[in-house]
Formats: structure tokens, C-alpha cells, sequence
């Protein structure tokens, strides 16, 4: 069985802003809908700020090292997405998706990405299964042409040292190239189809039903949806929308996700993670 304790990693990059409202929120929601045995927050920088000393006492806070290996790889430097990645300092989260697989392997339990609200509580049938990862809308990026669908790596479970995620490690260091998916969740597919048995693959539904696109992203911030039979999580795609400079897909920014906006928006995200809130 694997173990109700819930991973998350943050803070590889240096803390420059006092920790966010929509960081709390992930782990408050996380808290209170699923009531797990421990919540272990992996960092190298530990956050600080208001927000921060109100949600600390209740995390197992364990220091990580950045995945050298990941952050100095040459293959940055071969294409245009790669430059992307470095340009805007995202690299730090391929060092996360090496350094989740690894803590999974190590200790089992549940992962996800701090861009979550947890909306209701995970089923058994998770925590009896080997593996579990869900789909992502596979019109938002080129699904992999041998499954026809892609896999998301920012929610998963997985017992210790199971063997999907042993495998998708393996090939991970493999096929590493500095772009953003090839690694993570275009190789999830590919583990997917090849050991069926050793992995529950969930509908986008459950975790990811407000897909990466400027359609999915007004549907969280800017519109209320209140068809949330089957949801257990939103995720937020944070690093399309969290900078103002970025404008492509969505005009929303962190600056606008603001204790307030939780408190009085009529949008879905707001309506939803307010009860989290004192």
C-alpha cells in the first residue's frame, strides 16, 4: 500500500518574494480535504513571509540539493526551447521532475506540483494501486504519436519503489534533451504503454479538467465553473501566467491572485479554494 504522505518540492530557486497565497492554499486544501499522515515539503530555499509562518508548523520540512546533473545539462543550448526554458529560469523544474521520481522511489507517497488546490479527497483506489498518473488534454500538445495521449507528472502516486516509476527514471537520463516534456510526460506515455499493468492511468477529469491553453486558463481565473463532479485537484500551469511579463497565454498574473480576489471573485478558482481560508 502506499503511504499517506504527501510530497511536494519547492524552493530550488533562490527566495527573492515572500511565499505566495496560491502556495498556502495548495497546502492548506491538501491538508484539510485529505487529511494525510504527513505533508513533506522537499526545498533548498526554505520560503518565508506571512504566509509562510502560518502553514510551516504543520510541514516535515527536508532540505534537497539541486539536480546538478539536470541544471548544467549542454542540451539547453541545442534549440530555441531550451533557450526558452533558460531564458525565463524554468529549468528548475526539470530538476523537480528527477528529484520527485527519486523521493517516490525512495519512500512512496503522493506528489504534486505546489501550483494545486486539492477540491476533494483522493479515493482508496489510489493508494492500492502501483502507480497512478493522469491524462492531460492532448490537444494542447503534440500527444505522443505511439499512445495518442500525453501523461501529467505534476500529480502522482506511487508506492515505494514501484516499477513504473523505476522504469520512467531509467529512460528519464535517457532521452533528456532540454525540452519541456520529453523526459516527463511524453515518456510517461511511452512507460505507460509499454507496462500497462504496472500503472493506473485516471482521466484528465480528476486533475487536470482546465487544461494548459488560454481557454483552460480563463475557466480557472477569469470564469465560475461549477461542474466539479469527479475533480480532486486543479492545476494551475503556473509558470504560463505567474509572471506579468508574460502575456500569451493569459493576461492574469501572481500579482492578481491576491488573498482579496480568493476572498470576492466569481471565478472557479477563487469560489473554490475560499474555504480554505480563515
Amino acid at each position: 500500500m502506499t503511504p499517506r504522505t504527501f510530497h511536494f518540492v519547492f524552493g530550488l530557486r533562490n527566495q527573492t518574494e515572500p511565499f505566495h497565497i496560491a502556495h498556502y492554499l495548495c497546502l492548506r486544501s491538501c491538508l484539510e480535504v485529505n487529511e494525510p499522515d504527513r505533508i513533506v515539503l522537499h526545498h533548498h530555499h526554505e520560503p518565508y513571509g506571512p504566509w509562510w509562518d502560518r502553514i510551516r508548523p504543520e510541514l516535515e520540512l527536508r532540505r534537497v540539493e539541486p539536480h546538478a546533473w539536470v541544471r548544467d545539462h549542454p542540451a539547453y543550448l541545442e534549440h530555441d526551447e531550451g533557450l526558452f526554458i533558460q531564458g525565463w529560469d524554468l529549468g528548475y523544474a526539470h530538476q523537480a521532475d528527477f528529484i520527485r521520481l527519486q523521493l517516490l522511489i525512495d519512500e512512496g507517497g503522493v506528489y504534486a506540483d505546489m501550483d494545486t488546490l486539492f477540491v476533494d479527497r483522493l479515493p482508496d483506489s489510489y493508494f492500492a494501486a502501483p502507480f497512478v498518473i493522469g491524462k492531460e488534454d492532448a490537444s494542447t500538445y503534440d500527444a505522443d504519436r505511439a499512445t495518442g495521449q500525453t501523461l501529467c507528472n505534476a500529480f502522482l502516486v506511487s508506492e515505494p519503489s514501484s516499477v513504473f516509476a523505476r522504469e520512467w527514471l531509467k529512460r528519464m537520463y535517457d532521452v533528456f534533451d532540454g525540452t519541456w516534456s520529453r523526459h516527463s510526460c511524453e515518456e510517461a506515455s511511452l512507460v505507460a504503454a509499454d507496462i500497462p499493468d504496472e500503472v493506473l492511468v485516471v482521466d484528465q477529469r480528476h486533475h487536470f479538467m482546465h487544461p494548459c491553453s488560454p481557454e483552460g486558463l480563463a475557466s480557472l481565473f477569469e470564469r465560475r465553473d461549477d461542474d466539479l463532479e469527479g475533480v480532486y485537484s486543479f492545476h494551475l500551469w503556473a509558470h504560463m501566467w505567474w509572471s506579468r511579463l508574460r502575456t500569451d497565454m493569459s493576461m492574469f498574473h501572481a500579482g492578481d491572485l491576491t488573498e482579496d480576489y480568493v476572498r470576492t471573485a466569481d471565478t472557479t478558482y477563487a469560489v473554490t479554494a475560499r474555504r480554505f481560508l480563515s
